[in-house]
């Protein structure tokens, strides 16, 4: 019997993280198809005195030089991006810009000194604010600029053209947006709508279903919790990929 071939999955997600997806997804026994709808381009960051950094991205710890201060993420993902590149006291938050403001106001003291937030540009604003009303002085800094793609990639544009893709993943708001944004400029509005979308987040769901208005996505499913790992377990779950070769 001719074995079905794998589920394909379109990844909006940035590079690097995109290329890290599709290697999860690829385990997973799916069919990865990569459009990142962002390009990262880090910026030199002139760091000041500061008690602690706070990071809502893997993209701001890999643009910074390790410092002798603790570092709080906004998540397990942000964090060990933390390590990797040299960071030895991280705490990880619960996954949103939230629990990272909750995070701080239980480890840190306002009157300790400011606080280094290193953001994408455009970002966490909101999190400055909110860190703000509980006390704190917070130096915002841009570490890295997140500018819209502007084209898809060939095998991204074959696969839309042959209508093989049957579900999408997005990873943030402005993601989801330029995403959308890009695949109706490139004419494939209704292959979009006959998606099924996966959002890390209600924050990144109701981006991506504003985008894609009036159409719709086929179906919308948001993970139990701001994580890849629960991303793509609501993913195996909705749409469980066909048996590994000899399965029976």
């Amino acid at each position: 019997m001719t074995e079905a071939a794998p589920q394909a999955v379109l990844v909006t997600r940035p590079e690097p993280g995109g290329e890290e997806t599709a290697a999860r997804l690829r385990a997973l026994g799916f069919a990865p198809i990569l459009a990142p709808a962002l390009v990262l381009q880090p910026r030199p960051v002139a760091v000041p005195r500061a008690q602690a950094i706070l990071i809502t991205s893997r993209a701001a710890a890999r643009a910074l030089t390790p410092q002798p201060v603790p570092l709080l993420a906004v998540g397990e993902a942000s964090a060990a991006a933390a390590r990797e590149s040299g960071f030895t006291d991280v705490t990880a938050a619960a996954g949103t810009a939230a629990d990272l403001a909750r995070l701080a106001a239980e480890r840190l003291d306002p009157a300790a000194g400011p606080l280094l937030l290193a953001v994408g540009e455009g970002y966490a604003l909101d999190l400055a604010a909110d860190l703000r009303a509980r006390g704190f002085r917070v130096a915002r800094r841009i570490a890295y600029r997140a500018a819209p793609a502007l084209t898809l990639p060939e095998a991204c544009a074959a696969a839309l053209g042959h209508g093989t893709i049957t579900s999408i993943l997005f990873h943030s708001p402005r993601s989801a947006h330029c995403a959308i944004t890009l695949l109706r400029a490139a004419g494939h509005a209704a292959t979009l709508a006959g998606m099924e979308a996966f959002a890390i987040s209600q924050r990144v769901a109701d981006a991506a279903a504003a985008a894609i208005a009036p159409l719709a996505f086929r179906a919308i499913h948001v993970a139990g919790r701001p994580s890849e790992d629960a991303l793509l377990a609501l993913l195996s779950g909705r749409a469980a990929p066909p048996a590994a070769p000899g399965a029976s």
